[in-house]
């Protein structure tokens, strides 16, 4: 299953309708490239996970860049100039790749780690204190606001 319907996320979510889409656009622009496979789960209000399987890379080998709104994750294994083995049969692929996701806005890459052969990264989306909703007090038909605090003016 080369995927991902997030139809049901839609409905249980307000406010990432933009996250959403631009995670569809992603699945559907790649369509040639399926190496690695990569997971995308919610694991918070405002928490994201995306997993990437890397089985055969390390920490060396990969690199992730964020510039502007998307996230880059890179791999390159270095071939050991030592080995002289012969192969009968290689399954395992460990070519290069670029994988780009991209990102709503206000969502930030708090870190990654690499365990079993899967790099987790880790993604919060964090609303500026001026985008946050606020109460605005409602005062009654014809009445002025009541003063809490009143400073005069004293005249000498």
């Amino acid at each position: 299953m080369r995927t991902f319907d997030l139809t049901p996320l839609h409905r249980s979510t307000v406010g990432f309708d933009r996250l959403f889409s631009l995670l569809d656009q992603v699945n559907s622009v790649d369509t040639g490239a399926t190496y690695p496979p990569y997971n995308i789960e919610r694991t918070g209000e405002n928490a994201y996970r995306i997993t990437v399987a890397v089985a055969g890379f390390t920490e060396d080998d990969l690199s992730i860049e964020v510039k502007e709104n998307s996230l880059s994750i890179r791999g390159d294994r270095k071939v050991e100039a030592g080995k002289n083995a012969d192969v009968l049969y290689q399954g395992i692929a460990a070519r290069a790749f670029e994988r780009r996701f991209q990102l709503a806005d206000h969502v930030e890459v708090r870190g990654a780690s690499l365990a079993n052969g899967l790099l987790h990264v880790e993604l919060v989306r964090e609303i500026p204190e001026a985008m946050k909703p606020r109460t605005i007090p409602i005062s009654a038909g014809g009445t002025t606001p009541r003063v809490i605090e009143a400073r005069t003016s004293a005249a000498a």
